[in-house]
């Protein structure tokens, strides 16, 4: 057993003074409130839950700031991803895992502790499935061992390039599987986190593009329980697309034919009307909000104000990992709301007027339903926890709300120390393995774009 001691510590939803947290074998066995240090204690000025990063794509990590160049007929998403298609050909399983290797560590430097890696890269450069099914999922969770986050594995469903069953492009032949294959993959992968500590796998058929009816309702019961995760509204013309296809708008196709619960986290969901946008607070699912990538591809901004309203749960994620930061996805999302409704403090709650406070706090619940896991600090939850800075001078003098609020508005860092199972592997802002994993990268990099 090992002790943890902060002058204060967010606890559920509210702050606590002087606590004390026992942990044991990884777990958080005991919380004390108002307790003087034991000379044992490690002692911090200001302790947090880990934040869940629900979506990323982390080889995109490689390619962040290399698609910044105009095209001569303008750019849109859909430009970003032919130069994200003719990125990934080049990359094989080490790389890979290179590449994910420093995306993971930049994220527990960041304050997250769970990572939900949305992996659709299963098949070698010229489309054929490797030896070990499960080859480049393997490789993720090589990353995730190297780095000590916590993986949420979300194997990717794709087989088609449109709606309605269009024949896949060349460029997609990395990602391809019918649901047989797609079943093998998954059993593979599932055997593959089992060397992770309280490793999660869902499944995330790809998008409505990408998958017919039939397809996802014979990949839902393969979900056993767990997480079910799908890109959805992303892009106007997706929604267009969608409409052609089947008369409806994606989100409203999707509650229209499929059982979405609270097992289920549709990412970006941008593009919402007002029937889609209260269907999805309703059900419980969780909507992923990207902001940082959002704002890159140029996708739009969510409804999130009036989402809230409707008492909807949202969680963040990275995406594409072209900035990785969590307090820098939660200021962008307030600040877009500001943008277009021109007012300041939008998301901050009735019952909770800081903005910071409500951000950090819909983020971990959400965001940890939408992994398959309970967040917070609590007895028998892993001991995934963040200590912020005291001198950073974003946070001096602040107390309770005004320390999140600082911290995601006001701070170019703020991170000191960070424990996954209680086992400091930030400390200082750096990453234990921050170095040995960034010569890898660089290695990778250096031959990949040389």
């Amino acid at each position: 057993m090992s002790s943890l001691w902060f002058e204060t510590a967010l606890i559920g939803d509210r702050w606590a003074d002087r606590v004390r947290l026992d942990i044991t074998d990884g777990v958080i066995s005991a919380i004390m409130t108002g307790m003087d240090p034991a000379p044992v204690d490690e002692r911090h000025a200001i302790g947090l839950p880990g934040l869940p990063n629900l979506h990323s794509h982390a080889f995109q990590r490689g390619m962040a700031g290399l698609t910044e160049q105009r095209g001569a007929t303008g750019d849109d998403f859909w430009s970003w991803r032919d130069l994200m298609y003719r990125f990934l050909d080049r990359l094989g399983p080490e790389d890979v895992e290179a590449i994910a290797a420093l995306a993971y560590v930049e994220m527990l430097e960041a304050g997250f502790t769970r990572v939900g890696e949305f992996h659709y890269l299963h098949h070698d450069p010229d489309g054929r499935p490797y030896a070990a099914p499960a080859e480049m999922a393997s490789r993720i969770v090589a990353a995730a061992e190297t780095s000590g986050i916590a993986l949420t594995l979300l194997p990717v469903f794709y087989a088609h390039g449109g709606f309605g069953g269009v024949a896949p492009g060349a460029a997609q032949r990395r990602f391809l599987h019918d649901v047989d294959s797609y079943k093998r993959v998954l059993e593979e992968s599932r055997k593959a986190v089992s060397v992770l500590p309280d490793a999660v796998t869902g499944i995330a058929p790809h998008s409505l593009r990408a998958a017919t009816p039939e397809e996802i309702r014979a990949i839902l019961p393969l979900a056993d329980g767990g997480p079910i995760h799908m890109h959805i509204a992303e892009q106007r013309k997706e929604v267009a697309d969608c409409l052609a296809w089947s008369g409806r708008r994606p989100v409203e196709w999707l509650f229209d034919e499929m059982p979405v619960d609270r097992r289920w986290c549709l990412v970006h969901a941008t593009h919402v009307i007002e029937a889609e946008r209260q269907a999805l607070a309703q059900s419980g699912a969780v909507a992923g909000l990207c902001p940082v990538t959002e704002a890159n591809l140029g996708d739009g901004i969510f409804p999130a104000r009036t989402y809230l309203d409707d008492g909807g749960s949202f969680g963040i994620g990275s995406d594409s990992n072209v900035l990785i930061g969590a307090g820098e996805e939660l200021r962008l999302l307030e600040y877009g709301q500001r943008l277009i409704r021109t007012e300041r403090c939008t998301l901050a709650s009735p019952d909770r007027r800081s903005v910071g406070g409500t951000l950090f706090t819909g983020a971990l619940a959400g965001g940890a339903r939408a992994l398959g896991v309970q967040g917070g600090i609590a007895i028998g939850q892993a001991a995934d926890l963040v200590s912020l800075d005291a001198n950073d001078p974003a946070l001096i003098a602040r107390r309770g709300d005004a320390l999140l609020d600082s911290w995601i508005f006001a701070s170019r860092a703020g991170i000191d120390c960070v424990w996954r199972r209680g086992v400091r592997l930030v400390e200082g802002g750096r990453h234990g393995r921050r170095d040995e994993v960034r010569r890898r990268y660089a290695a990778v990099l250096a031959r990949l774009l040389g």
